[in-house]
């Protein structure tokens, strides 16, 4: 899975025409295929939501396990359209890891930490944000994917 970009190749903060710029979506994990795997799903599930800025980063620098502050940073300004990046962490270095970038000005300006479930609050990000959903919206409601109950 990679972002999506607009029609003349660029990745900037703006899209063409009059479009509203939608708040991207970087799905971080330990694992490249987990990550993959979960914004493939995401997008899937999500309908129409093929045009919302979605990037998986996963895995570290070498390829193996691990998170890699780079990859993180390089997909959080891939899908930035000027509406914000909704960043979604799996586990704890993962999270410590974006928090970092974030605390360093290393990722676009109104990118932040979304507290969510990773695969529901994934889900849940792409398909609000490709109603045109602000930042607010997408980060609540991929937090609000805490309170989907199973059983």
């Amino acid at each position: 899975m990679t972002a999506t970009t607009g029609s003349n190749g660029s990745t900037g903060s703006s899209t063409e025409g009059s479009a509203p710029a939608l708040v991207g979506i970087v799905l971080v994990s330990h694992s490249a295929a987990a990550a993959n795997a979960v914004a493939d799903l995401a997008a899937s599930l999500s309908g129409g939501a093929g045009e919302v800025p979605l990037a998986p980063a996963g895995g570290g620098p070498d390829g193996g396990l691990g998170t890699s502050s780079d990859l993180i940073a390089s997909a959080a300004r891939t899908v930035d359209r000027g509406a914000g990046v909704a960043v979604l962490a799996d586990l704890g270095s993962a999270v410590l890891t974006v928090k970092a970038l974030l605390a360093d000005d290393e990722l676009p300006s109104g990118a932040r930490l979304v507290d969510a479930p990773f695969l529901e609050g994934a889900v849940a990000a792409v398909v609000t944000a490709s109603t045109g959903a602000d930042i607010d919206a997408v980060a609540a409601a991929a937090a609000e994917a805490y309170t989907y109950r199973k059983a």
